[in-house]
């Protein structure tokens, strides 16, 4: 043990301190060599790093999500398809007769004026245009019909000329639309007596009135149903009247703006415009 504390040999002690040092320094640095050959050896067995190695990692899955559940756009964008608008708007366009704007026949009339009989001034009273509209049909009925008369209060009367201007030899169409507003069916005289119909030109002078020489000179009484509308059509051949059946003037009356009036008892009529063309 001495030896080893205190080095015996011919030289100084501090060399054989130095070389322990050295022998020492080795000793470790073999130790440090051994255990890194062995950690070498464990990690040479173990899978090499793929990213090391150049493979690309496996990459994450993506999972989907819900899929849609509305149908799928199949039509061509831009608006609606307006071909069935306009199939309609055409086929809506009907109920007329020959003249296609004849306001009385699209009301339901079954004829036209001109079945009446001429009068001597030019009236033709059109008792078989005598028609329906809304929910009921106006019927002609006997002057003995239990059915009671319409009160005035009950009655609303509209006049209209059937077009706003007439061809030359066009006769104008004149239509009384009768509406009862009661709840109760009644009858209404639209004969030319009780419903005068009066026809003026620009200068406010009288042309034709269905009083002047009423044919037929009896009443035209027609049936109105409760809360529906009737049209009476009183056709016109341009001809002039004179009252009490007088000889009237000569010719036709020529063209110009006329306005054409009605006049019942107990009810109120706004007059309707319309004219004659030039030849």
């Amino acid at each position: 043990m001495g030896s080893l504390r205190n080095p015996v040999g011919p030289l100084p002690s501090t060399i054989y301190w130095r070389r322990r040092a050295v022998a020492a320094c080795l000793a470790a640095l073999l130790a440090l060599l051994a255990f890194w050959a062995l950690a070498s050896g464990d990690d040479g067995g173990k899978k090499p790093n793929d990213a090391a190695n150049g493979a690309s990692p496996t990459p994450p899955s993506i999972t989907p999500g819900p899929s849609g559940s509305g149908t799928p756009i199949s039509q061509q964008p831009g608006g609606r398809d307006e071909s069935g608008d306009s199939e309609g708007a055409t086929g809506g366009d009907g109920g007329s007769g020959g003249t296609g704007t004849d306001p009385g026949t699209a009301d339901g009339g079954t004829g036209d004026g001109g079945s009446g009989s001429g009068g001597k001034n030019g009236d033709t009273d059109g008792a078989g245009g005598d028609g329906g509209a809304g929910t009921g049909a106006g019927q002609r009925v006997p002057a003995d019909s239990p059915l009671p008369n319409c009160p005035s209060g009950a009655l609303q009367l509209t006049l209209r000329s059937s077009k706003v201007s007439y061809e030359t030899g066009e006769k104008p169409r004149f239509l009384l639309v009768a509406k009862n507003t009661s709840g109760t069916v009644c009858k209404a005289d639209l004969g030319p007596r009780n419903a005068v119909l009066t026809i003026s030109d620009s200068k406010d002078d009288e042309v034709w009135s269905s009083a002047d020489c009423p044919r037929p000179g009896t009443p035209v009484l027609l049936r109105v149903p409760a809360r529906t509308t009737i049209t009476h059509t009183v056709e016109w051949d341009r001809g002039r009247s004179a009252p009490d059946c007088a000889t009237a003037p000569a010719g036709r009356a020529g063209p110009g703006t006329y306005l054409l009036e009605a006049t019942m008892p107990g009810v109120k009529v706004l007059p309707a415009p319309f004219s004659l063309a030039k030849d």
